[in-house]
Formats: C-alpha cells, structure tokens, sequence
C-alpha cells in the first residue's frame, strides 16, 4: 500500500514551531518549505537551523505555503515537515495486525481536546488513535503544544472520515463502542473484549449521524453530585485508563 505524504508528516507552520523542530535532536525533520518572498533575519535564522541540521529547504510560493500548511493566517511563509514514525494509514495497520484497543475521534474540532487526548491515550499505550483528515482538528501546532510534543510520536492512524474508520474497523471484527452520559452500562460494569474500539465525540454534538449506526454498543461514565459529563479530553482520560487497569487485572 503506497502511503501519502500526508500519512507520514506531522506539518507544523510558522517561524517558532519550524524553529523549535529544528532545534530538537529528537525529531527528524524530512524538510523546510520557505516562502520565495521570505528574507532578513528571521528567514536566514531558518536556513541556518536547516543547514546545521542537514534539512532540505525548498523555496516555494507564499500561496503554495498557505495551501500546504492549511493555514492562510498563521503559516508566516514557512513550514516544516516532521517525520511521525508511527503515523501510518488505518488499512494498512488493520493489514499488518496487531491491533488491540483503539480510539476513533469524531467530530472533534478543538485543538486543544485533540492535543491532549493523544496525549493520554499514547501515555496509555493505546494502540492506535484514528485521527480523519476532516471532521477532526488537523495535527498542527496548537495540537502539537496541547500535547506537549507527544503528537509526533503518537500512534496517529490516518483515513477519510470517522465513518469510513467505523466502517473498516467493523469489517476486521472490531466491535464499537461509544461514550454517552445516558446509556445504561457503564464503563467499569461492562464486559467488552481486550480488541475494542471506542468512538470519542463532540460535546456539542456528540456521534455523528454517519458514525452511529455502525456502533454496537454504548457505554457511560458514572457522575455524581448533579454533573452531566466531562470534556471529552477528560472523558478520554477515564476511558484510556480504564483500560489500562483491565489490561494490568486480567496479567495478574
């Protein structure tokens, strides 16, 4: 299966991100776009953390940037492309296996929610976290801040939509299950197998009318005190480890 580079790359746009991933040892950066218009101090600071670094510079339109970077406002005519290692298309790690739990986002636009639930579910060493190219936040620097720099070398599993993810992960035999404040099992009394996914949506809206009928179960979180739910980053957080102490019970 032949990978697009958008299944690969973390983009991060603007001068003190593409700076910042420069300047870390730990990232591998495969290259540096440049706007054709960019000069003075602030453009040859980038060549020459670009050049120390052995990174490719291609210098490019300042529209070519924009559409590139996915961000007509904040890019500032540069961007850099940071090799995710284990980003890679959702057919293709359903193809290898070894899949086991897995989170799908739906409709989650916030990137400061998206940030940080990939935060905590690669903390919690969740297998894949199916982030759609659209109806979620995109992977970019305010996601990438909201999880401390953990975005780059998250389990990010890439695809269409969170209902064509619903639909190839109900096809490999993964059952659905999605949080909901009213449904009647909870979290900690349900049974479900060890290869889950589970579905995160808004907290405007909720599932998606596209991702519902392909959920098979639906499962709450237990409130007190009058609160109705949690933000669904701390929602997230609850589940991923809960299924870290199943995991942790069922080996002792």
């Amino acid at each position: 299966m032949e990978i697009s580079p958008k299944d690969r790359f973390v983009t991060v746009y603007g001068r003190k991100p593409v700076l910042e991933a420069l300047d870390d040892p730990a990232l591998s950066v495969d290259k540096v776009v440049l706007a054709d218009t960019a000069r003075g101090p602030a453009a040859r600071e980038i060549l020459d953390a670009a050049r120390s670094r052995g990174v490719a510079v291609q210098r490019a339109t300042a529209q070519r940037v924009k559409v590139l970077a996915g961000n007509g406002k904040q890019d500032q005519g540069v961007l850099a492309d940071v090799v995710a290692p284990r980003m890679k298309p959702l057919a293709l790690a359903l193809e290898e296996g070894g899949l086991r739990s897995v989170l799908v986002l739906d409709g989650i636009t916030t990137p400061a929610n998206v940030g940080m639930i990939l935060r905590t579910a690669t903390a919690a060493g969740i297998d894949g976290i199916v982030v759609p190219r659209r109806g979620v936040a995109s992977i970019d620097p305010l996601v990438v801040k909201a999880s401390a720099g953990v975005a780059f070398r998250a389990p990010v599993l890439r695809c269409g939509t969170a209902a064509e993810a619903s639909a190839l992960l109900r096809a490999s035999g993964f059952p659905l299950y999605a949080l909901d404040s009213h449904a009647p099992d909870t979290l900690y009394s349900a049974d479900f197998p060890s290869r889950a996914a589970f579905v995160l949506g808004s907290e405007t809206s909720g599932i998606t009318d596209d991702v519902r009928p392909h959920i098979t179960s639906w499962l709450s979180i237990p409130m007190a005190a009058g609160v109705e739910s949690l933000n669904v980053a701390s929602a997230a957080a609850v589940l991923c480890f809960e299924l870290v102490r199943r995991a942790q019970s069922q080996r002792t």
